[in-house]
């Protein structure tokens, strides 16, 4: 039903006026069964006058048998048309209300999603469309079935039962065809990966360099041989059990010609009455496979469709508490981690064991430690991607899980560490930060000129309108195409995400992730100065594996193995001669020391020399 009322909203005269043309096509068989017995009958006994007028009414119905179809085709699409954009709307729009990230690495939601996309406009024309279908077929039939009855009763009921077996066949058909699709979508998915990375630039340098093409080649075909294999054996058995049935179907015909040769022979039958009976019997199988074909398709339409709504019918992944408050008010404490434990589910270890850590309104904190230490998962917690396992975070004192993930998101601007390149423009690609600020050029020009990537900007052919993406072609206002794109290195992509991390000045917590990770010596120094300027005052969380760049962060914190191991100052920490003075001065050799390391790394070397050494 809910398919069908979608469908009724997409397009409601177009779904009145296809209904009226299934009826009207579900009475042209009847109607030129009689009309053909009526001619017939009219020959053999010399009334010719009447002959043209049921001629010229079985021309007509002839007129309406060839226009009507192309007709309900052109409404059919339509309908699907309409559908199709009304269930992809609902369908992201449910996805766009997943406020986390739980869901999207869960390989049995991945496996759901892939099902429900199936469920398109065109695929549930048998649910939809196809309901009008099957009241033409139904009319068909009964029209039929009322002419055969009358001819003969007993042809009539066996014509009916033969169809029972074909309806339970193909709903089984239908039902192991839906099974089979759902057991082969990891394998249609990993197909398209596998795809991708043939065919994306993206992953075009290191197929090459490695020589990975056959090997992603042989990966994709071995996918797609599991599910052509699934595929195949579903079309052998609906081979054999169609064909079983057209046995069936033909032996029923064959009884019934043999009956009505007969029955004319013996004088119980006119030649009209023949003529009609063996319209009929053709008549009525052919509504009857077609009411049986549309019962299967729809059914296999609506397990196909119960995906669909499967996704679109989950709720909020991120639900916001019963004390929810409104619109966050501008940050005048702080932000506190209270004993904070993470763990993506039981099955894994814990990444964050106990973690409390405080950030002080306009302070600012900064965060190191090894790969794998937590650090972006403390900051997937901050912007609520996940709710801590035990513990609370609390803003001004509101635990975040009372507070709704976009009104909290929106009191925030972060530069993850794995940010996005868009195949979009320059402006554009900025302007995503923040897509109020997306008219406004001056805003995404001063975000730029902050981030240092305006000189940038400034030599590329259509400056921010220059599409940043070799797969797209660059259009003029006069939509005439120019050439492709533009492709920016890595520490340029950067400095624009960064640009599009800075449009959103007016946050009251700024998150950077290496935010000069993919950038040389100088522009490393130029972005960090920078960003002292922009943190100034500002609460800030600043994540980098090189500690020469968070030495002057108010308070720096150590995480190891999931937990908070030290806190304090630059000097404080290195004067602790603990992890953070080892990892520095590492660093800091790595910097003087041709060979990468001293000697005396362990023993962290002195103190103050340590401290002259900025890696």
């Amino acid at each position: 039903m809910a398919a069908w009322l979608l469908s009724w909203r997409a397009g409601r005269l177009q779904a009145a006026v296809y209904l009226l043309i299934m009826v009207v096509s579900g009475l042209l068989p009847t109607a030129t069964a009689w009309f053909t017995k009526f001619i017939v009958d009219d020959l053999a006994a010399g009334r010719t006058d009447v002959v043209v007028r049921w001629t010229v009414a079985l021309a007509v119905v002839g007129l309406a048998a060839g226009v009507l179809p192309h007709l309900s085709t052109y409404l059919q699409n339509e309908l699907a048309r309409r559908l199709d954009r009304s269930m992809q709307d609902r369908l992201y729009r449910s996805i766009n209300g997943f406020r986390g990230l739980s869901r999207f690495e869960n390989p049995e939601f991945r496996n759901d999603l892939s099902m429900a996309l199936q469920a398109s406009g065109g695929a549930m024309g048998p649910v939809t469309t196809g309901l009008f279908d099957t009241v033409r077929n139904v009319i068909t039939l009964v029209s039929l079935l009322g002419t055969l009855t009358l001819l003969s009763p007993v042809m009539a009921v066996l014509v009916a039962v033969a169809a029972v077996p074909a309806l339970i066949a193909r709903l089984v058909l239908s039902r192991q065809r839906v099974n089979m699709l759902a057991g082969v979508s990891a394998s249609a998915r990993r197909q398209i990966f596998y795809s991708l990375l043939i065919t994306d630039v993206r992953g075009a340098k290191e197929t090459r360099l490695f020589g990975l093409g056959d090997f992603l080649r042989e990966r994709m075909l071995g996918e797609l041989a599991v599910r052509q294999s699934g595929e195949r054996a579903m079309d052998r058995r609906e081979a054999r059990t169609q064909s079983l049935l057209a046995l069936l179907s033909t032996v029923v015909a064959a009884v019934g010609l043999l009956w009505a040769v007969r029955a004319a022979a013996r004088g119980s039958l006119s030649v009209g009455d023949v003529t009609a009976f063996v319209a009929a019997v053709a008549g009525t199988q052919a509504a009857l496979a077609g009411l049986v074909d549309n019962v299967a398709f729809a059914h296999q339409a609506l397990l196909v469709f119960g995906y669909h709504d499967k996704v679109t019918s989950l709720p909020d992944d991120l639900p916001t508490g019963p004390s929810a408050a409104g619109e966050l008010p501008e940050l005048s404490v702080g932000i506190e981690l209270r004993d904070v434990w993470f763990r993506y589910d039981e099955d894994h270890p814990w990444i964050l064991r106990g973690v409390d850590l405080t950030l002080a309104k306009g302070s600012s904190v900064a965060l190191v430690g090894l790969n794998g230490a937590g650090k972006s998962t403390l900051i997937k917690l901050l912007c609520r991607f996940y709710d801590p396992t035990r513990g609370r975070i609390l803003w001004d004192g509101v635990d975040i899980r009372d507070v709704p993930p976009q009104e909290l998101r929106r009191r925030m601007s972060v530069l993850f560490q794995d940010y996005m390149c868009y195949d979009l423009t320059v402006a554009e690609n900025i302007g995503v930060g923040d897509l109020d600020a997306l008219p406004d050029r001056g805003r995404l020009q001063e975000a730029a000129r902050r981030a240092g990537v305006d000189v940038v900007v400034a030599g590329l052919p259509r400056g921010y309108d220059t599409m940043l993406s070799r797969i797209f072609t660059e259009r003029t206002e006069d939509e005439e195409d120019v050439s492709a794109g533009v492709a920016l290195s890595g520490g340029q992509w950067q400095r624009l995400a960064l640009a599009r991390t800075l449009l959103r000045d007016r946050r009251d917590l700024l998150i950077l992730d290496e935010p000069s990770a993919g950038l040389d010596a100088e522009a490393e120094y130029e972005i960090h100065r920078g960003l002292r300027e922009q943190r100034a005052g500002r609460t800030s969380l600043l994540v980098s594996h090189r500690l020469g760049a968070v030495r002057e962060a108010g308070t720096i914190v150590v995480l190891e193995d999931g937990r908070i191991v030290e806190r304090g100052s630059h000097d404080e920490l290195m004067a602790r001669a603990g992890t953070y003075a080892k990892l520095f001065v590492i660093q800091a050799d790595g910097y003087r020391d041709p060979d990468g390391l001293r000697d005396d790394v362990d023993g962290y070397r002195d103190p103050d020399e340590a401290r002259a050494v900025v890696p």
